[in-house]
């Protein structure tokens, strides 16, 4: 297991190492899949979504400047991909938007697998940066103490106890002001598509 820090892994990876990108999968995999489910509640979309944002990491390696610990920038990186996922299925109407609320490793080399990702998806650039614009509109009209805990849950990956230990208060008020910010995200995001 290659013990490289986080950073020399990304520095290999701009280089077009595979090594590196094995490396730092296996290392943060696991994790990134349960932030998806946690958002997604969907277990066949969040495995790929998880391959979709290790693609990212091979592909924008360079983006990550090193402030910050990896990890959270990955899971941004997840968070921005399932709110466009779940923009889509809105617009497909295969269910209502809720978008606030290990997979198996790939076959063949690890660089056949990015290639084909990488043509099975190339316009979403553009609709990431519009996704991320509006969800920073509508956060910012979420009251400070429901945006706090929102981007505790969500960018920090905490869970409701690590909130409330973190805030000093208690699990149940963590659990309530998380579950009015989501409940108004998604009207006013609904809202909005209507609009559209």
């Amino acid at each position: 297991m290659d013990q490289s820090s986080d950073q020399e892994l990304i520095r290999r990876i701009c280089e077009h190492d595979a090594d590196a990108f094995e490396a730092l999968f296996a290392r943060y995999q696991a994790c990134v899949l349960q932030h998806l489910l946690r958002t997604l509640r969907d277990r066949t979309a969040a495995e790929d979504l998880t391959q979709e944002v290790f693609l990212r990491v091979w592909t924008r390696a360079e983006q990550w400047n090193g402030d910050g610990a990896f990890k959270s920038w990955a899971l941004k990186i997840g968070t921005n991909l399932a709110l466009n996922y779940l923009r889509t299925v809105r617009r497909r109407r295969e269910q209502p938007l809720e978008p606030f609320l290990e997979t198996e490793p790939v076959t063949g080399s690890e660089h056949q697998a990015i290639e084909a990702l990488e043509r099975s998806r190339p316009e979403q650039a553009f609709e990431q940066l519009e996704w991320r614009e509006r969800l920073q509109q509508l956060l910012g009209r979420l009251s400070t103490e429901k945006r706090e805990v929102f981007h505790l849950a969500h960018d920090a990956d905490l869970d409701v106890r690590e909130i409330a230990a973190r805030l000093g208060i208690p699990e149940g008020t963590v659990r309530s002001r998380l579950h009015y910010a989501r409940k108004q995200l998604a009207t006013e995001w609904e809202m909005e598509e209507k609009e559209r």
